[in-house]
């Protein structure tokens, strides 16, 4: 898997919250989704997905999706946003 597309990404969300608002508003161009996050967190958000047409790409770690996200701690889902 490469990170290079979230790397290159000129605006992401960050987080579950921030990540679920976007897609709602259809802003979201690709989803992120840590396998070993909370699956609790992430099956609703794999679903909404589904729903919107998002398309979801699965990470290996919170830990790596982080790092590409540039920040210092795990992230459990991320997305590019379209400005």
């Amino acid at each position: 898997m490469s990170y290079d597309k979230i790397k290159q990404a000129a605006k992401l969300s960050i987080g579950t919250k921030k990540t679920t608002k976007v897609v709602e508003q259809g802003k979201a161009v690709e989803v992120f989704i840590a396998r070993d996050a909370d699956p609790r967190i992430t099956s609703k958000m794999a679903n909404l997905c589904k729903k919107t047409g998002v398309p979801v790409t699965c990470v290996d770690s919170m830990k790596q999706l982080g790092k590409a996200c540039g920040i210092d701690v795990g992230a459990a889902i991320a997305a590019i946003v379209n400005e």
